[in-house]
């Protein structure tokens, strides 16, 4: 299989750095199709640890060849960052591109997002407060400015003076808030042209052409198809698409190019910020979850909200993602837990329905109904095989299974990149 999607199927933060940084070893490209730096990916090589939330994944393989497509919003204060701290630490970034397509996150990006979110008062949506969906808004208003007129300095300006008069007038007149000076932002962003010049591509060419070779590629998506714009937990989303089709506009590819659609799944379910959540854990039981799973944001820190395994969740997921196949992952962070539980659907109104939701409003009066499922107590970090794991355990993969009707492919059982067990090969 040339051409493997890798999406998240709850709400993010599902453990997708370590599963791309798997499949990364026999990739040959990595693309980043959607978001910005309000996502992050945590990746274990050896001790060491990395967190990435621009650059693909697939960065800490040697020769990879990795992209940053057209879908992703840049902010290139936070890109040269990184790729100095990976530099720092012996990683060649050599192998990266950004699309000229792109848009740029601005300094008003982020100003505008802070102001708007504090505006909001308790309807706040929790946005990282990096610029995304401003960013994200102008590219759909016509007034974004894209990574390649960096390389036109003229072009720049022109479009970047209007844009500021406009921003500097909303922020003191609706925020109260002080706006930006023009030269400023040329000055600085000056710098950031020079320095990523050398790496700015039509990557939408560049994909074609691999898949056209036949050589192994991987779309990386970021956040989660909960948080999708369109099939998410509407308005408590981000603001573009990381389910499937997403990586087919993000990456510039079309949908017959796709073999393989992968989900990764929590062994349980987590989210950060507001709105709905209806098999939400709460008090110690959660407390005790997220601290064995180390449930905090890569991006922010935050501590995120956990819950059991929620299948309604993943249906929904498989349904919209055209899912072949599932990474679980953090299935050891279960172990000790007795028993578990997993919700199979939801109460509502008097009904058990089985299918998401569209209305948020129908979503908080949902009430879980659970299945409960035996826990076991035995250490299975050290398990490379379905067989090396407990009973208990080997059933609640199974469950998974049919409950989603959806086969799963690989286990994490840590997140060290050893920590894995394959059932199937996805490349």
């Amino acid at each position: 299989m040339a051409a493997v999607v890798l999406v998240g199927a709850q709400w993010g933060d599902e453990g997708k750095g370590k599963i791309t940084d798997y499949l990364a070893e026999k990739a040959q490209v990595v693309v980043r199709y959607q978001g910005g730096s309000n996502a992050g990916h945590t990746v274990m090589v050896g001790e060491e640890e990395f967190k990435l939330h621009l650059v693909p994944s697939g960065i800490l393989y040697p020769g990879r060849l990795c992209l940053i497509g057209n879908g992703v919003v840049v902010d290139p204060a936070i890109l040269v960052q990184e790729l100095d701290g990976l530099a720092e630490r012996g990683i060649d970034t050599a192998g990266l591109r950004i699309s000229s397509r792109a848009h740029l996150i601005l300094p008003y990006h982020k100003g505008l997002d802070a102001a708007q979110e504090e505006h909001r008062g308790a309807a706040q949506i929790g946005t990282t407060r990096r610029g995304i969906g401003p960013a994200y808004v102008d590219k759909t208003a016509r007034t974004g400015i894209r990574v390649g007129d960096l390389l036109d300095w003229p072009v720049f300006r022109e479009k970047l003076a209007p844009n500021l008069i406009a921003v500097n007038e909303l922020l003191a007149k609706i925020y109260d808030q002080p706006g930006y000076d023009l030269e400023a932002i040329l000055d600085e962003y000056a710098g950031y042209a020079r320095r990523l010049e050398p790496l700015i591509a039509d990557t939408g060419r560049l994909v074609n052409e691999a898949l056209n070779d036949g050589r192994r590629v991987l779309f990386e998506g970021a956040q989660g198809t909960l948080l999708d714009l369109d099939q998410g937990t509407y308005p408590f989303v981000t603001s573009s698409y990381p389910t499937a089709g997403g990586a087919c506009i993000g990456a510039g590819v079309g949908p017959t190019r796709i073999d393989k659609v992968i989900g990764v799944v929590k062994a349980y379910t987590t989210r950060v910020g507001a709105g709905p959540f209806p098999a939400e854990i709460t008090g110690a039981a959660g407390d005790l979850l997220r601290e064995q799973g180390r449930e905090y944001g890569t991006t922010t820190g935050r501590p995120r909200r956990c819950g059991w395994l929620d299948t309604v969740i993943l249906r929904h997921a498989a349904q919209v993602n055209g899912l072949t196949g599932i990474a679980l992952t953090k299935l050891d962070v279960l172990t000790g837990i007795n028993p578990l539980r997993i919700c199979t659907g939801y109460r509502y109104r008097g009904s058990i329905i089985q299918d998401f939701p569209a209305s948020l409003e129908a979503l908080q009066q949902c009430e879980p109904v659970y299945e409960e499922v035996p826990g076991w107590q035995e250490d299975i970090t050290a398990a490379r095989s379905l067989a090396e794991l407990p009973g208990a355990c080997r059933s609640y993969v199974r469950r998974l299974e049919e409950l989603t009707g959806v086969p799963v492919h690989l286990i994490a059982v840590g997140p060290r990149r050893d920590q894995t067990i394959v059932v199937e090969e996805i490349f």
